[in-house]
């Protein structure tokens, strides 16, 4: 029986040969250079931040050079996909503003000449490529059952060898095609493997984007192609979709690395042109033992990306976060260049990191604060009531009732040299800012005047600045200047210089003085600027609020 004969009693219903798939997933018109890449996850539950790490990298190079990005999903392991999972990843890209040119855009919708993008409508596809290695021979059906396999490993685990279906251990190898035929058409389940041509004890060479020349020993497994249920493997599915969808680069996890010779076979067998490959370090974190881990889905709320829209973390920080993880350049050519975005710095895979990266929350807010704090005031307005609408209903209520109100109270230190950087997330701004609304301000607040603790001195300070110097038309150094003419008449030290200088001879200071009427404003003693918030309060809200103490 010929190798064309058993082809075809394996896959009766491929109505295709390989010329067709060629033909119709021609080379791509795109300018010389430019790169094709890929987001491939499957659809096992959210996006992890390695994999938002990768699909910022991936989205970023073709645009620089013209190529085309799209979005690829791998379902072929069916035991590992979750409701909703194809629309959580969509969803998780579009939160951080990553846009495919092409793929899967929705549950059911699906855009570009290279598809279908998700791999279980892909079956055909796979089938005719494994028929095609089946009549070169370089294909068969393997009929070893689980316990037959699981055998075999115990076997080369007792006799120290290495462990998988290869030389003599493939014994279906070593069947006539008249047997394989025989046994398929009695029914006997059976997988597709590759009859693999490798020699282990010669190299097979990787030039790895990342980590240069790697060399490793041929394959020699005849892998599985084609399971029992007509799926592909991830190691077939991926080498067939990546030439038809005309990858040139393929950006993914070191764990992959030892699958590299298996791979390098496939394309080598089918007659593909790899892509070039970059293997990215493993996204790590430091435990407070002190071990360092991979980043986990399980242990690390902060591993998925929800977390950050969740929490109010602007997309643009994340992504300037990872940038300083994808390219060891590139936090040096932010602080260079402030004004800039993502989109004006070229990404070097020479400038990524071997060995993985330690993943730093802390690190992240510091550049969520500095983001913010160079946003304009009715910026962080529209991005935190965009965050209230969907989190905080109430705050949303609040800051839609005193749009004008909340823009003045944002833009508190902001339009200066050095502004300030207390805002780490649009989730945190409530609690920054709440006592500027009269509708917070109410119950059971809590004071703490600092160094002036007698309720009759500070009545005193309240009542004599209200009475005597507060004056809303002042501007900001008249008011200052009041202020220290109050602690002066006060008996404070309205120079801190000689406060300094003769603690003992007063009471207090200029600053205690202050802290008392900030205290009895805003409840705090660490706020922005007193004199821009009393003047977005007014004299009718901090009468009311003295009243307390008076």
């Amino acid at each position: 029986m010929t190798n064309q004969e058993l082809a075809d009693i394996m896959f009766p219903d491929v109505k295709h040969d390989v010329d067709y798939y060629e033909k119709l997933y021609p080379e791509r018109n795109l300018p010389e250079g430019a790169v094709v890449s890929r987001f491939a996850p499957s659809p096992t539950g959210f996006v992890h931040m390695g994999s938002l790490l990768a699909a910022l990298i991936e989205s970023k190079v073709p645009k620089e050079t013209g190529g085309v990005f799209y979005l690829r999903i791998e379902d072929t392991d069916g035991k590992r996909s979750v409701e909703n999972g194809i629309q959580g990843i969509i969803d998780d890209l579009k939160n951080f503003d990553i846009e495919i040119d092409e793929g899967v855009i929705s549950e059911t919708e699906q855009k570009g000449s290279y598809g279908p993008y998700i791999q279980s409508e892909r079956k055909e596809i796979y089938h005719t490529y494994a028929k095609h290695l089946v009549e070169e021979g370089l294909a068969y059906p393997c009929f070893c059952s689980q316990e037959e396999i699981d055998e075999v490993r115990k076997m080369q685990e007792l006799n120290k060898e290495r462990i998988g279906i290869y030389g003599s251990y493939a014994k279906c190898r070593f069947l006539t095609n008249e047997e394989r035929a025989a046994r398929i058409k009695k029914g006997e389940p059976y997988i597709v493997r590759l009859k693999s041509p490798g020699d282990f004890y010669k190299k097979v060479v990787l030039n790895d984007l990342v980590r240069g020349k790697i060399e490793f020993p041929e394959n020699d497994m005849d892998v599985v192609l084609i399971k029992s249920d007509g799926l592909p493997l991830y190691h077939f599915a991926h080498v067939i979709d990546d030439h038809l969808m005309r990858t040139t680069h393929v950006l993914r996890g070191e764990e992959w690395v030892s699958s590299v010779p298996i791979h390098l076979q496939l394309f080598q067998v089918l007659g593909f042109t790899p892509p070039q490959y970059a293997h990215l370090g493993v996204v790590m974190k430091i435990d407070e033992d002190g071990t360092r881990r991979k980043l986990s889905k399980r242990k690390d709320p902060e591993a998925a990306v929800s977390y950050y829209h969740e929490q109010g973390i602007p997309v643009e920080a994340v992504k300037l976060y990872l940038m300083t993880i994808a390219n060891s350049n590139f936090e040096g050519w932010w602080d260079q260049n402030p004004t800039l975005g993502i989109d004006d710095f070229h990404f070097d895979f020479k400038k990524m990191s071997l060995s993985g990266s330690l993943f730093d929350l802390e690190k992240l807010l510091n550049i969520s604060r500095s983001y913010i704090s160079r946003l304009r005031a009715s910026e962080v307005y529209e991005k935190t009531l965009t965050w209230a609408k969907e989190f905080d209903f109430e705050f949303a209520h609040i800051l839609e009732k005193y749009k004008d109100y909340s823009i003045a109270i944002f833009n508190i230190e902001r339009e200066q040299k050095k502004p300030r950087k207390d805002f780490e997330s649009f989730s945190t701004i409530k609690k920054n800012v709440w006592y500027m609304y009269d509708e917070y301000f109410t119950g059971e607040l809590t004071y703490d005047f600092g160094k002036i603790q007698n309720p009759e001195e500070i009545r005193k300070i309240l009542s004599t600045y209200l009475e005597d110097y507060y004056d809303e038309c002042d501007d900001k150094d008249t008011w200052f200047s009041k202020i220290k003419e109050l602690s002066t008449r006060l008996g404070y030290c309205s120079d801190m210089k000689e406060y300094k200088q003769n603690p003992d001879s007063y009471p207090g200071s200029v600053a205690d003085v202050s802290t008392v009427i900030r205290v009895a404003t805003t409840t705090s003693s660490m706020t922005p600027d007193l004199y821009e918030i009393l003047k977005l309060l007014g004299k009718e809200r901090i009468q009311k609020r003295f009243q307390k103490w008076m």
